[in-house]
Order: structure tokens, then C-alpha cells, then sequence
């Protein structure tokens, strides 16, 4: 798989970006040093848990509300610390035809903090398939998505950074323009992918 970054990577504060794949997370760690925040299941997943739990990944039990202030103490604990957090707001991986909507409640620590938050986009394309075929959404089996991922030649990861970096005082607001930035990126990377 090769990698092609676009636009200045942040060095610190909230990154928010669209989610396609448990790829995504091997790209940004390529693409910049930061911290990611995934689902709990993550953590026993083979190989990605152990690779996940080694990088210091919080993990958000998405079924329980009470978990949510863990998760947003640790989140500031990180920003505090200087070190880039990596978030996927839409709350799931999709198949990549649209953006849907950003979450905004893992925005909190950042907005009362008056940390950075910086939109980004990710995509796919490789020889011979569709972008929606390098997604993992849905119900699809993990085991056999990874095969076919790993059979397939030519793979190149397209990451783009919003330009600007924003402070935002309400995290409702800061999820509806994260998630038009990322929504028109991810529009002209599809433009560039079908080209």
C-alpha cells in the first residue's frame, strides 16, 4: 500500500476525520503521530488490538453513556499533553459514498480545552475494483475482507488535511463545519480516484 498525504499534518490538538476501514487506522499512523480513539471491540480484534493497545488508544464502549466522561477526561488528558488525538465522529466505518454526520460529543474535550481541531479525509483506490470494495462497513466479515484487502495489488491510500486548524467554543457547531470540511475533501478525492 502506498501512502499520499495532502496539506499540512497537525502536530497537536483534535484531528476529525470520515471513516472507511480498520485501515484507516495503519494509514494515520503512517500519515502523523497521534493518539486514535476506537470502539471498545477493537481491543480484541488479532493483530489490530495488540498494534492498538500498544499505541495508547482509548477506547469508547459505545453502548454505555457513563463511559463517555472516561473517555472525554482521557481525550483531554492527551490534548493537555500536546499530542495529536485522532477521531472518527461518524461514529462507524462506511462505504464511502457520503460523509454522514459527526457526532459531537468526543468534540467536547477539545472546545473546552480551546484546542485545535482540524478536519481531514481519507480514501482508496487500487487496480481493478471500486473504492467501496477497500471499505470494511456493515456487516461484512472481517477475515475475508482482509484476504481480498491483501490480495489486491497497486493499493494507494489518499489522506488530505483541512488547511485551516479551528478553535471552537461549542462542539455542536464544530461537528457541523468538521463535517462539511471533510465532506468537501472527500468529494474532490472522489473525483480523483474515478479520474
Amino acid at each position: 500500500m502506498r501512502l499520499e498525504c495532502r496539506g499540512l499534518r497537525p502536530t497537536q490538538g483534535l484531528i476529525c476525520s470520515n471513516h472507511l476501514s480498520y485501515l484507516d487506522i495503519l494509514v494515520y499512523a503512517a500519515a502523523t503521530p497521534c493518539v486514535f480513539v476506537a470502539k471498545r471491540e477493537v481491543r480484541l480484534w488479532p493483530a489490530f488490538g495488540i498494534l492498538a493497545r500498544c499505541g495508547g488508544t482509548i477506547f469508547v464502549n459505545r453502548q454505555s453513556r457513563t463511559g463517555t466522561g472516561e473517555v472525554t477526561r482521557q481525550i483531554g488528558a492527551v490534548l493537555e499533553a500536546g499530542v495529536p488525538v485522532l477521531l472518527f465522529p461518524e461514529g462507524t466505518s462506511t462505504d464511502g459514498s457520503q460523509v454522514e454526520r459527526f457526532h459531537p460529543t468526543l468534540l467536547a474535550p477539545a472546545a473546552e480545552r480551546g484546542a485545535e481541531i482540524t478536519a481531514a479525509a481519507i480514501g482508496y483506490r487500487a487496480r481493478g475494483v471500486e473504492e467501496r470494495d477497500l471499505c470494511w462497513f456493515g456487516d461484512a466479515p472481517f477475515l475475508p475482507h482482509l484476504l481480498r484487502t491483501l490480495s489486491r495489488e497497486d493499493v494507494l491510500a489518499k489522506v488530505e488535511f483541512f488547511p485551516d486548524r479551528n478553535v471552537y467554543s461549542d462542539r455542536k457547531t464544530a461537528a457541523l463545519e468538521l463535517r462539511e470540511q471533510a465532506n468537501a475533501m472527500r468529494k474532490r478525492m472522489k473525483r480523483e480516484i474515478v479520474a
